[in-house]
């Protein structure tokens, strides 16, 4: 399992519409082969700050599956308009032995 960080800024006026627009586009994410789950968060501390966290089954479902099909296009088609600059994306293994 892997897991995807993003950390996506969304001007002050778009939240509510980003969030309804996160939710098509969650549709389109969890149809794609190696997708596991998706949680988004807002900040507490910097609400124009959103954390979305996807699992995916490989780092190539995300990269090459997902990013290089007709989806990735139909996902930020959703979401993409709201992003005030780019969104800061890695990925992470789980370390072994922890939950």
């Amino acid at each position: 399992m892997v897991l995807e960080h993003a950390l996506i800024a969304v001007p002050p006026d778009a939240h509510p519409e980003f969030e309804v627009a996160m939710k098509r586009a969650r549709e389109v994410i969890s149809a794609s082969p190696g997708f596991r789950s998706l949680a988004l968060h807002r900040g507490i501390e910097h609400p124009d700050r959103y954390l979305l966290l996807v699992e995916w089954d490989s780092l190539e479902a995300h990269t090459v599956g997902f990013r290089e099909s007709p989806a990735f296009a139909e996902w930020r088609s959703h979401i993409g308009p709201f992003f005030a600059s780019p969104p800061e994306v890695d990925h992470y293994d789980p370390v072994v032995g922890l939950p």
